[in-house]
């Protein structure tokens, strides 16, 4: 049977408030929206533009930061759109794309948390070969596969929904999910699970690895005092960036697994959203709170003169 015959649009989850309340909505949403373009932008321009903040650490924060974009730009601007004109419908195509754009930015801050903890192992726990290991190409295949590994696996998901006869077309979200389509599939879902067992196994693994890494930053932090100056400055808003994001996935997951009518729906679409909320306003402020250098060229991009710079004051006096 051929699902695209049958089905050319899919409804969504609407908002059954008042017009007033879906005005508020309106403005909130596109308030959240503006702050996360703004905040991610300007780290984005600020690592771009300072070549002392072209490092390793530095390029993973600001592809973290277009991750964040890329991911808010599937969501956002669609629902914007239904809320204003008061439509909750979405294109087979674009629910695919929104899909696409959504998972893969959820799986590539994943891959992005993974190489920022072993980038963050080797500078503190193997500095004399942090330089001969983060290398510009090593640098560079990190950074490919942060994105590469996402979208295929991402593609991957949605090629094996796609060949899914459905019996439905509603989709009881604010936005297209893939595991809420694969539940109005008329025909067994087996192939479907196995990949999704996989996949999460996959990133068990990735977690893992982060977990690893950082008992052996830990363990470096009690033995060092360097270290741990080294693991505030840099670790702290790695670390808290990923309890973040772990979160957000968890509640994600509670939303998906265990949807109750008993739980308000206001409080749903919360849980369901909160990882398209939260971390791409949260990263960017931690990241530019925490990270020295950083917060440094950002504020000398609002104040001309900064009391204290000697390279500010040397290149003055140049």
């Amino acid at each position: 049977m051929d699902n695209m015959s049958y089905f050319k649009l899919f409804t969504l989850s609407e908002l059954k408030e008042s017009k007033s309340d879906k005005t508020m909505y309106f403005v909130l949403s596109f308030s959240v929206y503006v702050l996360i373009i703004v905040l991610n932008v300007l780290l984005i321009v600020t690592i771009m533009l300072e070549k002392t903040l072209h490092e390793p650490m530095y390029i993973f924060v600001c592809n973290q930061c277009i991750n964040g974009l890329f991911g808010t730009t599937g969501f956002y601007p669609k629902f914007l759109s239904n809320v204003i004109h008061d439509s909750h419908v979405i294109t087979y195509t674009e629910c695919f794309l929104q899909i696409f754009m959504i998972y893969t930015y959820v799986q590539c801050d994943c891959t992005t948390l993974t190489v920022m903890a072993y980038d963050r192992y080797v500078a503190i726990c193997r500095p004399l070969d942090y330089h001969s290991i983060m290398t510009n190409s090593t640098l560079v295949k990190l950074l490919i596969f942060s994105w590469l590994f996402p979208s295929f696996s991402t593609l991957a998901v949605l090629l094996l929904t796609y060949r899914l006869s459905l019996c439905g077309s509603h989709i009881d979200k604010l936005y297209c999910d893939n595991w809420s389509i694969v539940r109005l599939s008329c025909e067994p879902t087996i192939i479907n699970n196995i990949y999704g067992l996989v996949m999460i196994s996959i990133y068990m693994c990735f977690v893992v690895v982060i977990i690893c890494s950082y008992i052996k930053l830990v363990v470096a932090f009690i033995k060092s005092t360097e270290s741990k100056k080294k693991f505030m400055h840099t670790c702290l808003p790695h670390l808290v960036t990923m309890i973040n994001f772990a979160c957000a996935l968890f509640f994600d997951t509670l939303n998906n697994r265990f949807q109750s009518q008993d739980i308000p729906r206001s409080v749903r679409n919360f849980l369901a959203l909160e990882f398209l909320i939260i971390p791409p306003i949260f990263n960017p402020f931690v990241y530019g709170l925490k990270l020295t250098e950083l917060r440094k060229r950002i504020l000398r991009m609002f104040i001309k003169v900064k009391v204290g710079d000697p390279h500010y004051s040397l290149n003055m006096a140049k």
